[in-house]
């Protein structure tokens, strides 16, 4: 059998050190009310780290009402939101787990919304499954004005954040959520300055956000590399991104893709075992900030190949952890559980 070498050593960036290479990516619940997390939150949370997980990010966390994909989502707009989240933050470090906060802003994928914003008047076009009832807007185009007030609500969310312990920010700017959407050629028709230098709401948003950041503390940003839609970027715009996000003040890049309308089968990769790595390998090759990738690495010996390449230092473990919250427990001959026991996992 083969031999697990690189998913379970350490991994430091800025003050941020991790027992392993397992990353437990954000990913939404739709169990909150007024933003505010709750039990169901608690026992998720703490749960994966009581499994092991090197660093958990907590689902996307929104910075106002209208931020949010849907009214189940969590907030971060006030203080009795960071409070509840404190808890759960407090918890999981009593169970040697790191954890991070993934903050955003829905734009126009905000659903149950009656005021839909974006970067331009251009409606998503993706289909809504589990709650038929609710459609995506058509949004409205956002002020200048209100565009620096969506940067400043960024700024207070993260102050927050760290107010709550949180390890590490990672900034949402992937799978079609407003910084994507000012980000992309096809959802940003401004012609004022944040149309003409697109990536500039992505570069203000990491400045405000690292503003009120300990210096020490690592700020990640999820992006997609490339779109999967029709007429979406491609990976060499993906990379001038990378670039960029790194230049704002990026310290690890958490890299995606995709989200932003109905797939193009000319586009998508096919739907296989680590079919995003090879995004990963294109921002290494460009950027010399730490790497996180993901897509259905579920397999440890699969997850541990690709740290073994070089193309990523961490790696997201989705679907498994959703799974099996004791994933890393599970895989052969871990150091996180006593030897007796090892024998069970085999």
């Amino acid at each position: 059998m083969a031999k697990i070498s690189y998913l379970n050593t350490p991994f430091k960036v800025k003050n941020l050190s991790l027992k392993n290479r397992i990353v437990m990516p954000p990913m939404c619940q739709y169990q909150a009310k007024d933003g505010l997390a709750n039990d169901w939150h608690f026992v998720h949370y703490v749960s994966r780290a009581i499994g092991g997980v090197g660093l958990i990010i907590l689902e996307m966390t929104n910075v106002a009402p209208n931020g949010r994909i849907t009214p189940n989502c969590l907030g971060l707009w006030n203080d009795k939101q960071r409070d509840q989240l404190k808890g759960i933050v407090d918890a999981v470090h009593a169970q040697n787990g790191k954890i991070a906060i993934q903050i955003a802003h829905a734009g126009r994928k905000a659903l149950g919304e009656s005021d839909v914003v974006s970067c331009s008047a251009t409606r998503y076009d993706g289909n809504v499954e589990a709650n038929p009832e609710w459609q995506y807007q058509m949004p409205r185009e956002l002020t200048k004005d209100e565009i620096i007030d969506i940067i400043e609500k960024f700024k207070q969310s993260t102050k927050r954040a760290v107010e709550a312990g949180f390890d590490a920010i990672e900034l949402h700017g992937a799978h079609g959520y407003l910084i994507h959407q000012f980000c992309s050629p096809k959802t940003n028709l401004r012609t004022d300055e944040y149309g003409q230098d697109k990536l500039l709401f992505a570069e203000q948003v990491i400045k405000a956000a690292k503003s009120v950041m300990p210096k020490d503390m690592p700020l990640i940003v999820r992006f997609s590399a490339k779109e999967y839609g029709t007429n979406g970027y491609d990976i060499d715009y993906g990379c001038q991104i990378a670039k960029r996000l790194a230049q704002a003040g990026a310290d690890v890049l958490d890299v995606s893709g995709g989200g932003d309308g109905k797939l193009d089968p000319e586009r998508t990769p096919d739907f296989h075992a680590g079919y995003q790595v090879y995004l990963a390998r294109s921002i290494r090759q460009v950027t010399d900030l730490p790497i996180i990738t993901v897509g259905m690495l579920e397999d440890p010996y699969v997850a541990d190949y690709v740290l073994s390449t070089g193309n990523a230092d961490l790696v997201g473990i989705g679907r498994g952890l959703l799974k099996d919250p004791y994933w890393p427990l599970r895989i052969p001959s871990s150091p996180f559980i006593p030897t007796s026991y090892q024998i069970s996992f085999k």
